[in-house]
């Protein structure tokens, strides 16, 4: 039987149903939890997180991705407790969302070291919780290029993902070269890989997403939301239309609808910082699946971007 890694257990990859792929409960920099400034008491974040979450269930949803890995605020009894209240899956990660996001400890190791931290927090469990992990985050860290650090980092969890059977996610399709020949060397299908953030508004005229797909590669459009529109936009915001139109040209009227997977990268209680208001997971169901509708897309095409695709991507393949 096919299974993906929830916090609560290894569930049934058919229950999954529509998956946000790339969300986060509530991500920071390392400390940022202890910000005088940003602090929230737990039952802060508790109040902030469960109507989303709640509202994500009841339009439909049943699977969210936390993509905010080892440094950056994970917090998997948090998780545990939240997935139980709102009848939600959460699938937490390992890994880092970038090098630079590392804490000494990590960002002094080893290949090996790394790939050991990887697999264990799979197969055994994250810390003290017996949750176990369910997807491997990587990442780019700042400036653009893969770092000595990142590329350790890349390479150990293509160990990992061959260990254990789960997949990768980036943050970020920068410097794709770099990421594709390290796993071509360690023998990780592409398709084992989602490389994330295409459409964000700093980097999308960087990324080869077209090119990355006829590698073989999974194209993660999961920055929707962030919007020049909005009132007080972030600096990765993007015009609206813009960012759709450029999903479009990509999925090539379902020439590549196979490889794309869609999410907002919203953040239910952030750590450290305002984050953007009114932003939320539920961006998926209010805004872009209307707007996807819309341009043409039809049930069996949601279906395929929301359902099918990230099941497939989540399911641990050895």
């Amino acid at each position: 039987m096919s299974r993906v890694n929830t916090v609560l257990g290894p569930v049934p990859t058919e229950e999954l149903g529509l998956v946000a792929v790339h969300e986060h409960i509530g991500y920071g920099m390392p400390g940022s939890e202890l910000d005088t400034k940003w602090w929230k008491a737990p039952e802060q974040r508790y109040e902030e997180t469960v109507p989303k979450l709640r509202a994500f269930h009841e339009y439909g949803g049943g699977t969210f991705v936390d993509a905010t890995g080892i440094c950056n605020g994970r917090d998997v009894d948090h998780y545990k407790s939240l997935s139980a209240k709102t009848g939600v899956h959460i699938v937490a990660c390992t890994g880092f969302v970038g090098g630079d996001t590392a804490l000494p400890h990590f960002a002094n190791a080893g290949v090996d070291y790394l790939t050991r931290q990887f697999v264990h927090e799979i197969t055994v469990g994250i810390g003290g919780t017996g949750s176990l992990a369910g997807v491997i985050k990587v990442g780019v860290s700042r400036g653009g290029r893969m770092t000595d650090l990142d590329k350790r980092i890349y390479r150990a969890a293509a160990r990992a993902a061959l260990a254990t059977g789960a997949p990768v996610l980036t943050h970020l399709a920068i410097d794709a070269e770099n990421a594709i020949t390290i796993f071509d060397e360690e023998g990780l299908p592409l398709d084992r890989v989602l490389f994330g953030h295409v459409d964000d508004g700093v980097n999308a005229d960087r990324t080869r997403d077209v090119w990355i797909a006829e590698k073989g590669g999974r194209i993660g459009f999961d920055t929707f939301g962030y919007e020049t529109e909005l009132p007080d936009p972030p600096f990765w915001a993007r015009p609206r239309k813009e960012r759709l139109d450029h999903f479009l040209r990509f999925v090539d009227g379902g020439r590549r609808l196979k490889q794309v997977l869609a999410s907002a990268d919203a953040n239910c209680s952030p750590l450290g910082w305002p984050g953007v208001k009114g932003h939320t997971v539920n961006y998926i169901f209010e805004d872009l699946i209307p707007d996807l509708r819309a341009a043409g897309l039809d049930e069996a095409a949601m279906k395929t971007i929301f359902v099918d695709n990230p099941a497939d991507f989540l399911t641990l393949q050895k």
